[in-house]
């Protein structure tokens, strides 16, 4: 074996700076103090300043630093202002985590032209913009990560569970995810997704508490069981590294195996 097979990548995020959207809780938060907790500086952004500067302190404990701001994902000024004040506040941007989602569960024959537009702007307009004005900072430093978080819905279709706009943004955002990595591979920059599936996070507390809803889960995931912050935290760290240098296009479900049925 040769000497260059153990030169091993850092999955280290020392020095570098990150920005991740919809971070004051769930999914999010695990996102934003998983990347502290491997050494990055982060900048927690979400449509409630509140939560968003409890994750930012949570961070500052860790010691590591750490900025919050109030943004709006579907606001194009919104989301440039968040890319230069991470600028500003750290001197750089190494790695984005477009996170920020919402969903409305309706019966499709009930979805409004108003439930339409709420999910959009904020899952497919939103991720968008956000990886372009992270692009634009990107681009002249020639190197960056770009992480979308798609879902398993993307890919499956929950029966009894309404879910056709969401469904479709997040089924966007995998062939988004390819489209950006082509255009911007010539300046070295990566973009990839992670498609979580069921997680234990307070948007689906209640259906884990509903034994025949937790039991239909279980049995559409191979691994029978629920996911937790540790079993997410690892596909971002990894994707946010030097490790994932070569790279790019790719969407990891991380999901228990409930993709491969």
């Amino acid at each position: 074996m040769s000497e260059s097979c153990w030169d091993l990548p850092s999955w280290e995020l020392h020095g570098k700076a990150a920005v991740v959207t919809g971070a004051g809780q769930g999914i999010g938060k695990w996102i934003a103090t998983g990347l502290a907790a491997a050494g990055a500086d982060v900048c927690v952004a979400d449509i409630n300043a509140d939560t968003a500067e409890e994750t930012s302190s949570e961070i500052e404990k860790m010691g590591h630093k750490s900025t919050f701001m109030k943004m709006d994902a579907g606001d194009i000024d919104s989301v440039n202002q968040l890319m230069e004040s991470a600028v500003d506040s750290f001197g750089r941007l190494d790695i984005v985590v477009n996170n920020a989602g919402v969903n409305v569960h309706k019966p499709a024959v009930e979805v409004s032209g108003e439930d339409f537009d709420f999910v959009v702007r904020v899952n497919s307009r939103g991720v968008y913009f956000c990886c372009q004005a992270a692009a634009r900072i990107m681009i002249p430093s020639g190197k960056g990560k770009i992480i979308n978080t798609a879902s398993a819905a993307g890919f499956l279709v929950r029966a009894g569970v309404p879910n056709s706009v969401y469904a479709m943004t997040k089924a966007g955002i995998v062939m988004l995810t390819k489209a950006f990595a082509e255009e911007w591979a010539g300046y070295n920059i990566n973009v990839n997704a992670v498609a979580p599936g069921y997680m234990a996070t307070p948007l689906v507390a209640d259906r884990l508490k509903d034994p025949k809803a937790y039991q239909s889960i279980i049995e559409s995931t191979p691994l029978k069981r629920v996911g937790q912050a540790k079993d997410l935290i690892g596909a971002f760290v990894f994707l946010a590294s030097d490790a994932s240098d070569f790279i790019t296009g790719q969407t990891i479900c991380v999901d228990g195996g409930r993709t491969i049925l």
